[in-house]
């Protein structure tokens, strides 16, 4: 897919704020440092439409982004490194937890992992919810470039092994430094559309 728009309409933090114009949405969910920004800036060829940080954890609201005025990429909240109070978490999980259940028009949750790490126990009790609900699941690990070609398959095997799996799904290396595996997450999320 080309992207020649993308704007962020609004960030919300309750369900009367969601966009309400019928158009497919793709949620973006991962750990706090897994890269979901600069993700987001190179799957849809900006800079910095998606502010990057050093400090894990910026996210703190659903952050709706409008692409060529079709479909939206929704980044929620990062889970793990945040460092804000136990409180303010279990407010983001709820948040993070009607829009999932209750969202009309979402079609599949990105998850994203580090290719570098085996899934965190976030990543895999955020697997695990999906799975249980139902919502189409599409893992992607970021950061392929920090490792060999050669060994992305033992750390997809990895990945798919502590996630548990099952035969027909993959994990889609990706790198937001050379665009490695953009086109084929792409595919991916077009196929859910």
């Amino acid at each position: 897919m080309k992207v020649n728009t993308a704007e962020l309409i609004i960030s919300a933090v309750k369900k009367e704020q969601y966009p309400n114009d019928l158009k497919p949405e793709i949620a973006l969910a991962g750990r706090s440092n897994v890269g979901k920004s600069s993700f987001i800036n190179k799957m849809i060829n900006r800079k910095a439409l998606a502010r990057t940080s050093s400090k894990p954890g910026k996210t703190q609201t659903l952050n709706f982004y409008l692409l060529n005025e079709e479909m939206y990429f929704v980044d929620v909240p990062g889970y793990g490194f945040a460092k804000v109070s136990k409180k303010e978490r279990d407010a983001w999980g709820r948040m993070i937890e009607t829009y999932l259940m209750e969202s009309e028009q979402l079609r599949a949750v990105v998850l994203l992992v580090d290719l570098r790490h085996a899934p965190s126990k976030d990543d895999q009790l955020m697997y695990d919810w999906l799975k249980h609900f139902e919502i189409p699941v599409i893992v992607v690990a970021t950061k392929a470039d920090k490792i060999p070609k050669g060994k992305h398959q033992q750390h997809i095997k990895q990945i798919r092994e502590t996630l548990q799996m099952d035969k027909g799904e993959s994990v889609l290396p990706f790198s937001a430094e050379t665009s490695f595996g953009k086109e084929k997450v792409w595919s991916t999320i077009e196929s859910l559309l």
